[in-house]
């Protein structure tokens, strides 16, 4: 990994272990790297599984894949391949995943749509079929690993693994939510945030399970972005094993369905933040909320205009409080918009109101607020009660670098 982002937790969390699951690592050796870069979680048999995929319209195989495979709500194994997307590899990219499928199936004795599949990394370039299979032979032998080495494992230009936690209590039984995701640079998902897992020995029924995380995506995954850019190879993954005792979830009629649905959706927001911090070249993590527009579907598009100008971004990289870029990416939205009833402001501090700025404001709050890690940028648009909120980070000579030297 390269030098950790400014923004990165002090450490990776304490997670615990959940029943019925057991992430293994391995070298497949993708690339010319001294690191494990296939990671194998198998699951106890009677798991069910939901999950989100990319809006791309050029998705990997292994997203064709799992698309397929969720519907049918079970799974037996998650394997994921770091240093090599396998996207836009026509017929050869397909069978990779259909080897690998295979092989974990016959090793487990189970169906090959109970194995999911995702892989990240440089795009077109096949998977080696021979690397992964003899991956997956040193996965099956390997030990148990830690949560981290399973989220260092999946991790490509990310630089720092990325994991979370949040329990809830179903008829007063404790169960356990934990997460890792992996996610730096070409985020824009349009559902989910590159690659991420989350694992829970809560019972709970497949249909319920991608109700559940359908909606908390909306509020998280789909809420982030890094530089517009949207992966062939985005997916989400939730497991659940049904080991922690709880009576089972069936509708969000059952007692404790709340809760458990707070807690997932909790635990999605931790983990796109985590990649929006591990932005690549970020030195700012940014909050931009809309309000007072139309409806909240405009709201989140013109907050995500916002987030998305590099404008904007490089201002706020340059501790810059420039408005007018703001007022920029408001009315390039495409959104209603009424320019004489827009109100901007940075932090606690209302910089902009009524078509013009505020006359003899402070300068002093804003600019001590930009010279921090945490900034909220605020627009109210006085049009109605439409709001969203919206995560991003600022844009540095760093993004430049790393992209410019992504495939050496």
């Amino acid at each position: 990994m390269t030098e950790r982002s400014p923004l990165a937790p002090a450490a990776f969390p304490q997670l615990p272990s959940i029943a019925g699951v057991t992430p293994h690592v391995a070298r497949a050796r993708y690339k010319d790297w001294d690191r494990c870069d296939l990671t194998y979680v198998e699951l106890d048999e009677g798991t069910v599984v939901a999950g989100v995929t990319t809006q791309s319209k050029c998705p990997s195989p292994e997203v064709e894949w799992c698309r397929d495979a969720i519907p049918l709500g079970s799974a037996r194994a998650l394997v994921v391949n770091a240093g090599n997307a396998n996207a836009f590899t026509g017929h050869r990219g397909r069978a990779a995943v259909e080897a690998m499928a295979a092989k974990v199936a016959n090793h487990l004795g189970c169906k090959p749509s109970d194995i999911f599949l995702s892989s990240t990394g440089v795009i077109g370039v096949p998977l080696p079929v021979e690397k992964a299979e003899a991956g997956l032979e040193a996965a099956f032998a390997a030990p148990a690993c830690s949560w981290e080495d399973a989220a260092l494992t999946i991790g490509t230009t990310d630089t720092y693994p990325k994991g979370a936690h949040v329990s809830a209590l179903i008829g007063g039984q404790r169960v356990e939510l934990v997460g890792i995701i992996k996610g730096s640079g070409m985020i824009a998902p349009d559902m989910a945030t590159m690659l991420g897992y989350i694992f829970t020995d809560a019972a709970i029924d497949a249909s319920l399970l991608q109700d559940m995380l359908s909606t908390a995506n909306r509020q998280s995954f789909s809420c982030i972005t890094v530089d517009s850019d949207t992966s062939t190879s985005d997916t989400v993954l939730a497991f659940a094993t049904g080991r922690a005792g709880n009576p089972p979830l069936t509708s969000m009629d059952d007692p404790g369905a709340d809760a458990f649905h707070a807690a997932v959706t909790d635990l999605c927001r931790q983990l796109s933040h985590l990649v929006v911090r591990d932005g690549e070249g970020a030195s700012k993590f940014i909050e931009i909320t809309v309000e007072g527009a139309e409806n909240d579907a405009s709201a989140h598009r013109i907050a995500l205009s916002i987030a998305n100008s590099p404008l904007v971004k490089t201002a706020i990289a340059g501790e810059d409080a420039n408005w007018g870029r703001i007022v920029m990416a408001v009315g390039k939205a495409g959104e209603p918009a009424d320019r004489d009833k827009l109100s901007i402001s940075f932090g606690a501090t209302q910089v902009a109101t009524g078509g013009l700025a505020v006359e003899d404001y402070d300068e002093a709050p804003v600019a001590a607020h930009l010279k921090g890690q945490d900034i909220q940028v605020g627009v109210d648009l006085g049009l109605g009660n439409g709001r969203a909120t919206v995560w991003t980070c600022d844009l540095t000579h760093g993004y430049i670098s790393i992209n410019a030297d992504y495939r050496s």
